[in-house]
């Protein structure tokens, strides 16, 4: 099903790359008309992104195709005079405009927020950078491993040996990404309750910054300086990833109970009473030696023997999965996350995608469509401004679109 919520919302996305089109596709998913707006023969950056080199030469890049479905595509040239003109028309009859660029870039191209709103009062605008539009950072250029970088993530990720490490996906990307579409959802709340549109300035480092939660919070109200722990939880022990008969399991005895019965389970109730163990303190003080005690009995059965062994005595566990394993999961298949659509590519074929992270009604969300192939959409659209057969024809062979 598509959801349907943001329904007769019209959204331009110009954006690039990663953070800018994911907030464009939870727009697209939850059911906005999003109509990607993007430059003559090149398009966005993401087209030419991936591990498929077939697939980047037809300007369909995997990192174009992920997060792009549903959407319309149209090639307009900013720097054209009549290609300025039929973004202002697109402007006019938007509801949202979506960018990325580095701050002060859709000024000098003449549509600044002043003239924004002056062809659209009621616009939601929403620029996503790496640092926002104000401040001593605001011009430098970043990607996601910049901001992992200068937010902190990389000085937690890892071990004391290995930090600081990279996160191993764009995870401030994906932050950037939601809080844009958050931010959006809201402002359009607001513009149907008051018809007053709204400047979202959204910074990636800022949406790190507010993701890391007790990594954050430790050193804001407790003054503790965050350190990286590897696969250990710093607020409870026996938390993290333990070595089984054949591979890693997740565990989270972060309760007294829950540790109490995971020593029941193992047959080691002396680890009970152990007055190294006794509290959560007590265990976070001692969690190498509580580690080498368990591993001890656990490294007697293999991860999913441990998993249905554990499963029902309410021991929080899971054995560690790969990328393609907890995609061909029971669980993810029951809710519907991946979904198969009609590949754009000129061979055609299936394409898979994974849809809202929200089922709706109690439902999964798909895409309507395919990602567009680069101004798919374009002649469509300018037909929708009011442009006849002719004037297509005019602003293309004048280069404006």
């Amino acid at each position: 099903m598509t959801a349907g919520l943001l329904a007769g919302v019209t959204v331009l996305d110009m954006t690039n790359v990663l953070a800018g089109p994911f907030a464009g596709y939870q727009l697209a998913l939850l059911g906005a008309d999003v109509v990607k707006v993007e430059v003559p023969g090149t398009g966005d950056l993401a087209r030419q992104l991936g591990a498929d080199p077939e697939l980047s030469r037809e300007n369909l890049g995997v990192s174009f195709l992920a997060q792009n479905a549903g959407k319309r595509s149209i090639t307009v040239n900013l720097k054209n005079d009549a290609g300025r003109e039929v973004f202002a028309r697109l402007v006019d009859r938007a509801d949202v405009l979506l960018e990325n660029f580095r701050p002060g870039v859709l000024d000098r191209l003449g549509f600044g927020r002043d003239r924004l709103r002056e062809l659209n009062p009621g616009l939601v605008y929403c620029a996503v950078s790496g640092f926002g539009a104000t401040g001593p950072l605001s011009q430098r250029p970043a990607y996601d491993q910049v901001i992992q970088g200068m937010s902190g993530i990389m000085s937690v990720t890892g071990t004391p040996q290995t930090a600081p490490l990279r996160v191993g996906y764009p995870v401030c990307d994906s932050f950037g990404g939601l809080a844009a579409a958050f931010a959006i959802s809201a402002a359009l709340v607001r513009r149907q309750r008051t018809g007053e549109g709204a400047y979202l300035d959204v910074s990636m480092l800022d949406a790190a910054l507010t993701s890391m939660g007790w990594v954050v919070s430790d050193q804001l109200v407790a003054g503790r300086e965050p350190a990286p722990m590897g696969n250990e939880n710093v607020t409870s022990a026996p938390s993290g990833t333990f070595e089984t008969a054949d591979g890693a399991l997740n565990i989270a005895a972060n309760k007294q109970e829950q540790f109490e019965t995971l020593c029941r389970v193992l047959d080691r109730t002396e680890l009970i009473d152990d007055p190294r163990f006794l509290t959560r303190d007590d265990r976070k003080a001692h969690r190498e030696i509580l580690r080498a005690e368990l591993e001890t009995s656990l490294k007697e059965r293999t991860a999913l023997e441990w998993d249905e062994i554990l499963l029902p005595t309410g021991v929080p566990a899971a054995p560690v999965v790969s990328v393609p394993e907890a995609l061909r999961s029971e669980q993810v298949a029951h809710r519907g996350l991946v979904i198969e659509l009609p590949s754009p590519r000129e061979d055609g074929g299936p394409l898979r995608v994974v849809g809202l992270p929200t089922q709706v009604d109690g439902a999964p969300v798909r895409p309507t469509a395919a990602p567009p192939r680069l101004g798919e959409h374009t002649d469509a659209l300018l037909a929708e401004l009011g442009y006849g057969p002719a004037d297509i024809a005019e602003l293309r062979s004048g280069g404006a679109v």
